[in-house]
């Protein structure tokens, strides 16, 4: 196996992790303040099927993402006035909101089914994409993988750098402290919970006009659910978060060449791959408590109210 032969591996490692970075660092800082948010698949869709439509009816990709950020948004506030304000089960919400937009998603995109988009082309960048090896390697990817990396750079300076990051860390810890020394547990929370509606919309966006420029019924495909595991498998720290979103990225890929380097497998078996790989990866994890517990936010889907 040569260099022009990993090359194109390595490109679809990048791009298939990419809208797994978004939902999964989106999820981060949603349950770094003390929330669990389950809904991450039925955003991804709504904003997958929001994100298609306005960027096909529109003619414009950037107003197509700014909409399923939008819609994500939306869902999300659904989601944080039932479990923050009303304090509901945020389990069971989370749950309800993955039926909801798996529902809605395919209510709404029914007569889009199959249509295609001109999709988010890769880049070129003036004499660094033309640069031999390292030109397709790093500079031949679209405008939000490289945002994926600026997000993940923006989320581990705000986490750990910023006063913000480190209040709403302390929120996620022990609200009941935060709350009273005069810090807004209530309104972190939801702002917490509206960034990761924006990233899981923006994620599913991704999918339905960069990865597969088109809109299918259920196209994330559980790519939810990986994120989800992981802001576990990478013990709520973001470096983890990118590192794993890349290991899932290839084990992905590896369903599309593996047969084609020759390996006699069942494709039912390749195309289960990825999921299997999430259950063996928290299996390896959850043996020790000690290394979930680290990390974990103490407050980790516990209902807080400043009057309790």
């Amino acid at each position: 196996m040569n260099l022009d032969a990993l090359t194109p591996i390595f490109v679809s490692t990048v791009v298939a992790a990419t809208p797994l970075i978004y939902a999964a660092l989106g999820e981060l800082v949603t349950e770094k303040a003390g929330v669990l948010n389950l809904g991450v698949e039925g955003m991804m869709l709504v904003g997958a099927v929001v994100g298609f439509i306005v960027g096909l009816s529109s003619g414009s990709l950037v107003l197509g993402y700014l909409a399923a950020a939008c819609a994500g948004v939306a869902l999300s506030l659904v989601f944080g006035f039932l479990t923050i304000t009303l304090q509901a089960n945020q389990v069971a919400t989370g749950l309800a909101l993955t039926l909801f937009g798996a529902g809605l998603s395919a209510f709404v995109g029914r007569s889009y089914a199959g249509q295609p988009i001109d999709g988010a082309g890769p880049l070129h960048i003036p004499l660094l994409s033309d640069i031999p090896v390292i030109g397709p390697l790093l500079f031949s990817f679209n405008l939000l993988v490289y945002g994926s990396i600026a997000l993940y750079f923006a989320v581990q300076w705000f986490l750990n750098r910023s006063h913000a990051g480190l209040k709403l860390r302390a929120i996620g810890e022990a609200p009941s402290v935060s709350h009273a020394i005069g810090h807004p547990v209530l309104k972190t929370r939801y702002f917490a919970v509206m960034f990761g509606g924006a990233c899981s919309g923006i994620a599913g966006a991704y999918l339905s006009t960069a990865l597969t420029p088109m809109w299918v019924e259920g196209m994330s495909s559980g790519r939810g659910w990986i994120a989800l595991a992981l802001v576990v498998f990478a013990t709520w720290k973001p470096l983890r978060v990118l590192l794993g979103a890349y290991l899932f990225g290839g084990v992905t890929v590896l369903q599309l060449y593996a047969q084609g380097f020759g390996l006699h497998v069942p494709s039912e078996f390749l195309s289960m791959l990825p999921y299997l790989a999430t259950i063996v990866v928290l299996v390896i994890i959850c043996r020790d408590p000690k290394t979930i517990l680290l990390n974990q936010p103490a407050s980790l889907g516990k209902a807080f109210h400043p009057d309790a």
